[in-house]
C-alpha cells in the first residue's frame, strides 16, 4: 500500500508551555493525485479525565478554574466548571487519573473504569484524552483537593446534584467538551 502522507519538512514555531510545530507535506488524493498541503499541530501530550460519581447520594465532583483560551474567546470571568483532568506526563491513563482526582479533588478514589479515548480538537491538537468513570464516597476525601500550587492551580471542588449538573449543560454553565460527554454517558448508563 502507498503511503498517503509523506512529510517534507517539520519546524517547531513555539516550543513554550508546550510545541507547536508547522508541517509540510504531501498529501495523496482519493483520485490518486499528490498534493502539497501545510498545517500546525500543537503538542501538548495526552490526557485523562474522570467523572466521580456517588449513587447514593445522585452527585458528582466536577472542578471550576480558570481557563485563559476560554477568556480570550469571550467567557466572561474565564471560569469554566469541568470534571477533573490532568496530562499523563509520562504515567498510564489510570494512574494519572488517580493521582489528578487526589490533587484536584482530595478523592482518593480505587475503582476506576476507562468508558474509552477520543480525540478533542484533532484538526489542531495531537493529544487523545483517556476517559474514565469512578465512584466516591466521603470515606474517600483525605483532602480539600484545589490543585498544585507550584503548578499555579486554584481550583475550585464543587459537589454537584447530577441533575442540577444535566441542567448545567442545558443552560451553559458547564461548557467544557469533555465534562458534557462525562454526564452524558452517566445519563446514558444510568450511573446516578
Amino acid at each position: 500500500m502507498t503511503p498517503r502522507i509523506k512529510i517534507i519538512e517539520t519546524s517547531v514555531l513555539s516550543n513554550n508551555w508546550y510545541t507547536l510545530k508547522k508541517i509540510t507535506y504531501d498529501y495523496r488524493k482519493r483520485n490518486g493525485d499528490w498534493e502539497q498541503q501545510s498545517r500546525e499541530a500543537y503538542d501538548r501530550g495526552n490526557g485523562a479525565v474522570v467523572l466521580l460519581y456517588n449513587k447514593a447520594q445522585q452527585t458528582v465532583v466536577l472542578t471550576r478554574q480558570f481557563r485563559m483560551p476560554t477568556y480570550l474567546n469571550g467567557n466572561d470571568d474565564g471560569m469554566l466548571i469541568e470534571a477533573c483532568a490532568g496530562l499523563l506526563d509520562k504515567s498510564n491513563p489510570e494512574d494519572c487519573i488517580r493521582r489528578e482526582a487526589e490533587e484536584e479533588t482530595g478523592y482518593r478514589i480505587t475503582d476506576v473504569q476507562k468508558i474509552f479515548e477520543a480525540y478533542m480538537s484533532p484538526g489542531s491538537v495531537t493529544e487523545i484524552l483517556y476517559f474514565f468513570v469512578a465512584s466516591y464516597d466521603n470515606t474517600m476525601k483525605i483532602n480539600d483537593g484545589g490543585g498544585l500550587e507550584d503548578e499555579q492551580e486554584e481550583i475550585e471542588v464543587l459537589e454537584i446534584p447530577f441533575k442540577k449538573a444535566l441542567e448545567m449543560v442545558a443552560d451553559g454553565r458547564i461548557r467544557d467538551a469533555k465534562t458534557i460527554m462525562l454526564l452524558q454517558y452517566a445519563q446514558l448508563h444510568q450511573l446516578l
